[in-house]
């Protein structure tokens, strides 16, 4: 299909992360944009604020006015709609052209020069890092991201027709739609093994994506990852590595040595070693693309962070609280890592709410020994998303397996009343479900004690 005939467009699960970056895209270009969703988020509100119609009844009232203009209307669909859905079926039954959101990005990236962001973990932080420094850099570029930039307040950056930077997505194998120029692996570890069933099966279709760059010195990875790509890496023989790394009033500043020249005392603001090596991952790939090295450093030291990738809410002597997505072992394992080198000799409190049950079945142990790495943990019930309930996996099984000192379980209204009344120096919330909801709420809690 010829995505220029489109004018309406019309997302079932508009508040989706990666929904609603292709939403805001498709406003950008003139189209008529509305869709569903089940429940209003700060995302939808936006979106709203935005002059996008969202609607949260699943009625066909809203859309039955499509069908006169059904030749020039696209239905973009989220892959955790349920099969009773009514408007999703009332398209099928009136033969909508109806897409995934990944056949859609395939679609706009054949069309342009597309740098693809893969992993298990990374994607996000590594994507937006390397849409700020190609639009920074003057580079006609829109990059389409799985999380909220701070710079820009938005999962959209620029609006760009001929570059595009796109998040890779290995759920349900969406990347291999894509249409890659440039692209990074940032990690392949197991994860989705509701889709995959094993690492293997994972370990395949991230070569079966790789494959899609034909000349390697495009493809970077870190030197762990196991296939033919130019490597990244952090004071070892990488290709592109990090030298001299060092902590100076918050900030990561170290040397880059790049095939041809080292740059000096480059600073960048995300803590944790998985960040800077997300950081150098991006400048791997925009120094490809002969981007100025400079302009790429001044990027590099003026990027704010990623909404929910290690971001503070609260920071001052007395208390600080962050908030992250983490929700892989080890994702947790990379929180703590960063909280440790930051506040080693702080009184942390981590609470962890676990993501899908078929997630936490299969990850239990990992979770469990990433989580005993705390002192003070607490736990939420399991967010279900797309799955029913797994008989025996709850959050009280996982926090059998904990070894933390001080460890329990609580229901989200009670959250509330321990953040009254913790004595830590350090919060950290953690979780892919809608714990990300109550972080404003939380962060009023800590605020008023404090």
């Amino acid at each position: 299909m010829q995505l220029d005939k489109i004018h309406n467009v019309y997302f079932i699960g508009i508040g989706g992360i990666g929904m609603s970056a292709l939403a805001r895209y498709f406003m950008f270009l003139g189209k008529n944009v509305a869709g569903y969703d089940r429940t209003p988020t700060q995302l939808t509100k936006a979106l709203q604020s935005e002059g996008i119609t969202v609607h949260f009844d699943d009625d066909v009232v809203h859309i039955e006015s499509l069908s006169k203009e059904k030749e020039n209307t696209l239905v973009v669909v989220t892959p955790a709609v349920p099969k009773n859905h009514s408007q999703w079926n009332y398209f099928l039954d009136n033969d909508f052209e109806i897409k995934k959101r990944a056949e859609v990005l395939g679609l706009i990236t054949k069309g342009t020069f597309c740098f693809a962001v893969a992993g298990t973990h990374g994607k996000t932080t590594t994507s937006s890092i390397l849409g700020h420094i190609l639009y920074e850099s003057g580079v006609d570029v829109t990059a389409f991201l799985g999380g909220i930039v701070e710079n820009y307040g938005s999962n959209l950056i620029g609006n760009g027709t001929t570059v595009t930077v796109v998040e890779a997505d290995e759920f349900d194998r969406s990347f291999l739609h894509l249409h890659p120029n440039i692209a990074c692996v940032t990690s392949m570890d197991a994860d989705h093994l509701d889709i995959y069933g094993d690492a293997t099966a994972i370990e395949a279709s991230f070569i079966e994506f790789a494959d899609k760059v034909k000349d390697k010195k495009n493809l970077f990875t870190p030197p762990a990852i196991p296939l033919d790509a130019v490597t990244v890496g952090i004071d070892d023989d990488s290709v592109y590595v990090a030298n001299n790394v060092h902590i100076e009033n918050g900030w990561y500043v170290f040397d880059i040595k790049t095939p041809t020249e080292v740059l000096k005392n480059v600073k960048f603001g995300l803590p944790g070693r998985h960040n800077l090596t997300n950081a150098m991952l991006a400048f791997a790939m925009a120094y490809s693309y002969d981007v100025a090295p400079e302009k790429i450093v001044k990027a590099l030291a003026s990027f704010k962070g990623v909404k929910r990738r290690f971001s503070y809410q609260i920071k001052t002597d007395d208390l600080v609280y962050i908030d992250d997505y983490a929700h892989h072992p080890t994702e947790i394992e990379a929180v703590h890592q960063a909280v440790s080198e930051l506040y080693a000799d702080k009184d942390v409190l981590v609470v962890f709410q676990p993501h899908l049950f078929s997630r936490t079945k299969d990850f239990a142990q990992g979770f469990a020994e990433s989580l005993s790495k705390f002192k003070n943990v607490v736990l939420l019930d399991i967010y279900p998303a797309r799955e029913v309930p797994i008989e025996g996996v709850t959050s009280e099984w996982l926090l059998g397996m904990i070894t933390s000192p001080e460890k329990q379980l609580v229901s989200k209204l009670e959250l509330l009343e321990l953040m009254k009344n913790t004595t830590a120096d350090v919060v950290v919330t953690i979780g892919a479900g809608d714990i990300g909801e109550m972080v404003p709420e939380i962060k009023k809690v800590l605020n008023e004690k404090n």
